[in-house]
């Protein structure tokens, strides 16, 4: 298949600026994967779709509020820092811009003084390997200076970061957030559990790979992006219990699915493991574990469209995204969600 065929016209209006309250106030299509059938809900109604017995897989991670100003030491000068990966405690991965100005040895100060860097290598993509030095914990610093790294394509300020967490957002090193949870209250996830519907969670740290574009027109030559996971043993007994009891295994998001799909064997068995998955789901994929997805509407041509596209079928996607359109759905990371089932 080719990249264009994930191709589909989206009014820039219906490109959400702003999350939605309450949480789970927003708009849930249904769509029946089997059949391609859609109806239209609120998603505090997906807990009537859960049966007792199944188990709904959230990914945990939790967003660093990667994004920081600097002020070259010599010259004043403001760059912005974007943190993508902690190489060591105080090392990490940037991405500067202009990128000019973070040359090699340049110093820099954030925050009035509560953070410095020395930049100490140029990657081959441009990426600046950073050294920081701060007397407080870093992340603590972040919290209090950094900004959320949204999506390009938000253009209004978040005024509360948490409203860029989901509410079980707990292992800090996320680039962006699994949008899809961003939907659950507290108070719905315990009525999901009360109805005798099994949680677990799994994390996946998203990385700013999610939002690159699909550059090659053939989608079997993307080389897609790699972001570390951890299955806990506790997660996988779970997951192994619900399809013995003939249940089923709902995950939360494209980067819950990447994850048990990284994970499971050839007979959808899962064991605990942490590593780096650079899985790409695209038509064609036979999935060997998930039964049913939450998901949010993604970008046209992403390779998030070609993963749902391989879970509920090419038609039954391009179909839906295109009665999303005609209804006014919400699109993207503050938008609203589907339930594949």
């Amino acid at each position: 298949m080719k990249t264009s065929d994930f191709y589909y016209d989206l009014p820039e209006e219906l490109i959400a600026q702003r999350p939605i309250e309450p949480r789970n106030s927003s708009r849930l299509m249904l769509l029946n994967k089997n059949t391609g059938e859609i109806e239209h809900k609120i998603f505090s109604d997906l807990t009537d779709y859960i049966n007792p017995g199944d188990c709904l897989i959230l990914n945990d991670t939790r967003v660093i509020p990667a994004r920081i100003y600097g002020v070259k030491k010599d010259t004043g000068a403001v760059v912005e820092f974007l943190l993508l990966k902690q190489r060591e405690n105080l090392i990490w991965e940037c991405l500067c811009g202009p990128g000019k100005r973070a040359k090699t040895g340049t110093q820099f100060v954030f925050g009035d003084g509560q953070l410095e860097c020395t930049v100490t290598d140029i990657l081959d993509d441009g990426n600046r390997i950073v050294e920081f030095k701060c007397e407080k914990n870093i992340y603590t610093v972040l919290d209090d200076i950094g900004q959320m790294p949204l999506p390009p394509y938000i253009k209004e300020r978040l005024e509360d970061k948490e409203r860029y967490q989901t509410v079980y957002s707990e292992n800090l090193g996320s680039a962006a957030a699994p949008t899809a949870g961003l939907h659950f209250t507290s108070e719905m996830l315990d009525d999901i559990k009360s109805k005798g519907v099994n949680i677990g969670y799994v994390t996946l740290h998203v990385g700013l790979g999610t939002f690159r574009p699909v550059k090659v027109d053939d989608i079997t030559k993307h080389i897609m992006h790699k972001e570390h996971y951890i299955m806990p043993q506790k997660t996988a007994d779970l997951i192994n219990e619900t399809h013995m009891n003939g249940k089923r295994v709902i995950c939360v998001g494209t980067t819950s699915c990447r994850t048990v799909e990284s994970v499971a064997d050839k007979n959808g068995c899962i064991c605990a493991d942490e590593d780096d998955t650079g899985i790409f789901i695209y038509p064609g994929y036979k999935f060997k574990c998930i039964d049913a997805l939450v998901t949010n509407f993604h970008l046209p041509e992403s390779t998030l469209i070609m993963l749902i596209s391989a879970f509920a079928g090419y038609d039954n996607v391009m179909n839906a995204y295109k009665v999303a359109v005609d209804e006014k759905y919400r699109f993207f990371s503050f938008g609203d969600a589907m339930f594949i089932y």
